[in-house]
């Protein structure tokens, strides 16, 4: 999905026997349906500043447009193009579930209750939520798994809960469970050090996220250059290729392309 710069939210109902308009609305309505467009934009991780958005107020329903600062929300499309599937629910944001399941909710006690989020120019509709609407999340699923990780350790110990903190290059940092006795076993202090660590994990088949990391042993990793060894390789390496006058010709022949 390409982003796009502007995002209509709709909401439809009936009040006093009225269709649900910018001139006849609920002030509780009007209230409900500003904090959950703000809600839906911004996420758990503040996708989107709903104080930089700018919204504008369209007839027919209720309609909100927001424009402004949202082809830099990655993961806003992310979670729109998700919400295309019904059982998308567990893979996106959290909050955004949230908003999702409770106009579900609404428009199941209340058939004139419809909800719709599209895009402001194309009308394209992205999802829509009525009372035939069955949006949910599929079961979680989780399996063991033993992986290597590199990073700095940046804490270590602990009692009675002894454990290892991992910085990765991408800055997360994993606190990953220990014994005593296994961080005993090292002949020098890990702190402060670069290490790759062997670990288990449970790592959810829907999502990809993991959880629950075990400790099994610190890798005999010591990345190094020498410089002496590199250059006895090089020298080997030219000795053995001093009788190919052309090497890519060569290649090319054990290939069997011959000009």
């Amino acid at each position: 999905m390409n982003p796009i710069n502007q995002l209509r939210f709709a909401v439809s109902d009936r009040i006093d026997d009225k269709d649900v308009s910018p001139s006849h609305v609920s002030l509780a309505l009007l209230g409900e349906f500003q904090r959950d467009v703000s809600d839906f934009l911004k996420g758990s991780n503040r996708d989107v500043d709903p104080s930089k958005v700018l919204v504008s107020i369209e007839n027919g329903s209720l309609s909100m447009v927001a424009s402004e600062l949202l082809l830099a929300a990655s993961m806003l499309w992310v979670d729109l193009e998700h919400l295309k599937a019904k059982d998308s629910l567990s893979l996106i944001d959290p909050k955004r579930a949230s908003v999702v399941e409770r106009w579900q909710l609404i428009a199941q006690k209340n058939p004139d209750r419809r909800y719709l989020v599209a895009d402001q120019t194309s009308q394209m509709s992205f999802f829509s939520v009525d009372s035939t609407s069955d949006f949910h999340k599929t079961e979680d699923m989780w399996v063991h798994i033993e992986k290597y990780v590199y990073g700095n350790i940046v804490d270590i110990g602990g009692s009675p809960n002894a454990n290892v903190h991992l910085k990765l290059e991408n800055g997360v940092t994993l606190i990953i469970a220990a014994t005593q006795k296994l961080l005993a076993q090292g002949e020098q202090n890990p702190l402060y050090r670069p290490a790759l660590l062997h670990i288990t994990a449970e790592e959810n088949l829907i999502t990809g996220k993991l959880r629950n990391y075990k400790l099994l042993e610190f890798d005999a990793y010591q990345p190094s250059y020498d410089e002496a060894e590199f250059n006895l390789m090089v020298e080997r390496g030219t000795k053995a290729w001093a009788d190919v006058p052309d090497a890519t010709e060569w290649l090319e022949a054990l290939r069997g392309n011959h000009a």
